[in-house]
């Protein structure tokens, strides 16, 4: 991650059906963003807000419930279109490298802007940091997020299902598996001295 490249880590909540029987027509609406830009491996921009869905507007107990999301937040959040031209405007380079957890981000946000009837936002790259932790460990399953950090014997940055938490968080493990895969491609082992303290890394970007 050293070039001048931007990356941008992306996060975002969507609404849910009561129970196993969806409504007629539902399909999930983003209702939080969460977004860290990075370059030059420095943070430079965080962003985070609640996004009021337009469809299905009044949430669900069991989305109130699992994402500690309140009525009134939505409510009181930004449209859909503010929310495309603020990811726009994080991309002023047009050619960011875009990192989720997930593929669902990315393709609830192609979902969205099509209902809406608008351009989606983004022409870089885009990575799936999960499939990337996956093929580097070896892992059998997808691994939840949280369960990543903890499996390097961290916690998570503030509060799972927090649009921004988990979008830092996300940034964190990026880091720590770009400094793993560097140990990895060195020809000579490498000595305690060499590694990274994790938690300095993740502490210091806790909120």
């Amino acid at each position: 991650m050293g070039d001048q490249n931007q990356y941008l880590f992306i996060d975002f909540e969507f609404t849910m059906p009561e129970n196993k029987t969806t409504p007629q027509g539902f399909f999930p609406e983003i209702i939080e963003v969460g977004l860290v830009s990075v370059k030059n491996q420095s943070i430079v921009q965080t962003f985070s807000s609640f996004v009021k869905p337009s469809y299905f507007p009044t949430l669900t107990s069991r989305c109130k419930s699992f994402l500690g999301i309140s009525q009134s937040q939505v409510d009181q959040g930004i449209p859909f279109q503010e929310l495309i031209q603020l990811l726009q405007e994080a991309d002023f380079t047009n050619q960011s490298t875009i990192v989720t957890w997930g593929n669902m981000d990315m393709k609830v946000l192609r979902t969205n802007c099509l209902k809406h009837n608008v351009p989606f936002p983004y022409k870089g790259k885009k990575v799936d940091l999960s499939m990337e932790y996956k093929r580097f460990f070896g892992d059998q399953n997808q691994t939840g997020l949280w369960k990543a950090v903890q499996e390097y014997g961290k916690e998570g940055t503030g509060k799972h299902h927090c649009a921004l938490d988990d979008a830092i968080t996300t940034y964190n493990i990026f880091k720590l598996v770009e400094n793993d895969k560097r140990y990895l491609s060195k020809p000579e082992p490498t000595t305690i001295g060499d590694r990274i303290d994790f938690s300095k890394v993740l502490n210091k970007f806790a909120l």
